[in-house]
């Protein structure tokens, strides 16, 4: 491992956009990037890394470890698994991912690290290009929202359901489609910036990209303890929080999932080693208020990523309870695949573990340009379908650039602002 300190080269969507630029001028493959609370850093940017469809059993496929410094390993993503009521197939592949023997790490004293597995020395344009930040790109992003009355049947219909005793919760969503003129990449830089969420991440290929701005910890194992913070009840950010604690359908909501998050990883933890140490905090996010709890366990060290995934995908806070039951029905109330909203992205070390988020507030990128971001809510027997549509549009607005939530049909034109 070599590890050498860089200084305080600035911020880190500022340093992402220098690496892309510099990488790009070579004709390299583009960075992969995590921004936010990642491994105790703010910011693990991979300087160049090839992104490439890989089989399901193989993503995040790297031993438990438990060390402080990041080094490189394994970045990647896996798509939410379930088609949509069209029965279309994947829009980009189900699962990609890539290695990197080194990445940039910000410390949260925002100083930048220089790390490589292998002990290899930083290459003279990644130096260069962090020295020499560029000036920010233009893009223009167009953004339709979803039909309001889709939304609207989705979600009476899980209402109905849970009269019926068929699920007790379930995370109905929906889509905003858009066109992007410029790169995914200065889309990223100029969102993370303007929204700083807590498990930003970006990767991109020939296939096309992906720009998480996901506030929420999906796994984060290290050595033998893991831990899942899922994330239920919202209200808009001008809102008082304190009214999180006081619903009782957001409350009831988050304890569901609670409850699944245990259950899930009760399946491959040591007996007697799940536990809760924190239930409903309150905690910030773009545009919104989250009721956020964290569940802990135990699972043995040679358990391999693949045996965690199966007990845990997709993550229980965008299914619903009893997960296979509510699975099922969304692929009849969601008109389209969700893709890799949903799913999962984040990176795997040999020396400091694997850390995922959760794939919401997560825009996809064709290679053509078509964009898709998800947004969506769970649904309690308490739950009104005029505020569910509300707080998908609470939930989008500060990924599409608008200033407040704009209605259905409405088309919303984002340029970036340099």
């Amino acid at each position: 491992m070599r590890i050498e300190r860089l200084g305080g080269l600035g911020d880190a969507p500022a340093v992402l956009a220098a690496v892309g630029r510099g990488g790009s001028a070579l004709g390299l493959p583009p960075p992969a990037a995590l921004l936010g609370d990642w491994f105790g850093s703010s910011a693990v940017i991979a300087p160049s890394v090839r992104i490439a469809a890989v089989e399901v059993a193989e993503v995040f496929d790297v031993p438990a470890a438990a060390g402080n410094a990041v080094g490189g390993g394994w970045f990647g993503y896996l798509s939410y698994p379930d088609p949509g009521a069209d029965g279309l197939g994947p829009r980009v592949p189900v699962a990609a991912g890539g290695w990197s023997d080194c990445v940039l790490r910000r410390d949260h004293d925002a100083c930048w690290w220089y790390e490589s597995l292998s002990g290899a020395a930083p290459a003279a344009w990644l130096l260069e290009s962090v020295r020499t930040p560029p000036m920010p790109s233009d893009y223009e992003i167009d953004w339709v929202a979803p039909d309001r009355d889709t939304h609207r049947r989705g979600v009476t219909d899980c209402l109905a359901a849970i009269a019926a005793g068929e699920v007790y919760q379930a995370c109905v969503c929906t889509q905003f489609v858009g066109r992007l003129r410029g790169t995914p990449l200065d889309f990223f830089v100029d969102t993370a910036a303007r929204t700083t969420p807590a498990r930003a991440a970006y990767l991109a290929g020939d296939w096309g990209a992906v720009a998480s701005l996901s506030p929420e910890l999906f796994l984060r194992r290290r050595a033998t303890a893991v831990t899942s913070s899922p994330i239920k009840g919202t209200l808009p950010s001008w809102a008082d929080p304190s009214a999180l604690r006081a619903s009782v359908k957001d409350v009831a909501e988050n304890i569901m999932i609670v409850d699944l998050v245990r259950n899930d990883l009760g399946r491959i933890a040591a007996t007697g080693t799940v536990t809760v140490p924190e239930l409903l905090a309150v905690r910030p996010a773009p545009g919104v208020w989250h009721l956020v709890s964290t569940v802990t366990a135990e699972v043995p060290v040679d358990v391999p990523m693949a045996e965690v995934l199966a007990a845990t995908f997709p993550p229980a806070s965008v299914t619903g309870t009893p997960k296979g039951r509510a699975r099922g029905l969304l692929r009849t109330w969601e008109p389209n695949r969700r893709g890799i909203y949903c799913g999962t992205i984040g990176l795997a070390s040999p020396a400091a573990g694997c850390e995922l988020n959760v794939a919401i507030r997560t825009v996809e990128f064709a290679a053509s340009g078509s964009a898709v971001l998800g947004v969506g809510g769970g649904i309690t027997a308490d739950s009104d379908p005029d505020r569910e549509w509300e707080e998908c549009l609470h939930k989008a607005a500060p990924v599409v650039g608008a200033a407040s939530p704009f209605p259905q049909g409405d088309r919303v034109v984002v340029v970036n602002p340099v």
